[in-house]
């Protein structure tokens, strides 16, 4: 139902934001408002955001990645996006504990889609996660964790190679198996003792 004092096109944008919230328990961005709502440019988008946050229908914040917030519904936690983590060829770090002691972004999000759990996020580099639904660029919500079971997906430290990457986890008999989901990927392998689990994906937020 059409609410009194907006137009059209911001109910379609406001109704949208409701529906995307209720779905996937964070906020859509711009462009996935310009495309659900049928929308000619990001521009348009970022005009009927304004006027609806004038109106106190909607409230942002300029630092935070998907930050829509309806004021009716604040049951929402700031996640910090620590730096980026390889779905592919692992990345070098310098060290096991090298991700930003400091978020380099934050993300809003709804309190159930963290099911309670206090979690940081990373975005994600490469397709070796892609046949699990995990594309370049998406964002993980990661539990940090120490161990894992056989068929967690996890960020692994291999501490001689010194790099890190998310890979589905497989204790076998004397080794562990890092798994690609991605059929034209081969496993890593390596030894016990070579390994740290320093998460466990909880949750995957989809950037387009």
């Amino acid at each position: 139902m059409r609410k009194p004092g907006i137009n059209l096109t911001r109910q379609r944008i406001m109704d949208f934001i409701r529906e995307f919230y209720d779905e996937r328990g964070y906020a859509p961005t711009v462009r996935d408002i310009q495309k659900g709502c049928e929308l000619s440019s990001t521009a348009v988008v970022q005009h009927h955001l304004k006027v609806l946050e004038g109106d106190h229908q909607i409230e942002r914040d300029s630092k935070v990645f998907r930050s829509i917030q309806l004021p009716d519904r604040k049951n929402t936690i700031r996640v910090p996006i620590l730096g980026k983590i390889a779905a592919g060829t692992p990345i070098p770090v310098l060290k096991s504990d090298s991700w930003h002691e400091e978020a380099i972004d934050t993300l809003e999000l709804s309190g159930e889609i963290t099911g309670g759990k206090e979690v940081f996020a990373l975005r994600v580099s490469g397709l070796s996660m892609i046949d699990a639904l995990i594309d370049d660029g998406d964002i993980v919500l990661m539990e940090s964790v120490k161990s894992a079971s056989n068929g967690d997906m996890v960020a692994a430290w291999l501490k001689k190679e010194e790099e890190v990457t998310l890979k589905r986890f497989y204790r076998e008999e004397g080794k562990i198996r890092l798994q690609p989901a991605n059929s034209q990927m081969e496993p890593i392998y390596t030894e016990p003792d070579n390994l740290e689990i320093q998460g466990r994906v909880v949750a995957v937020i989809r950037t387009i």
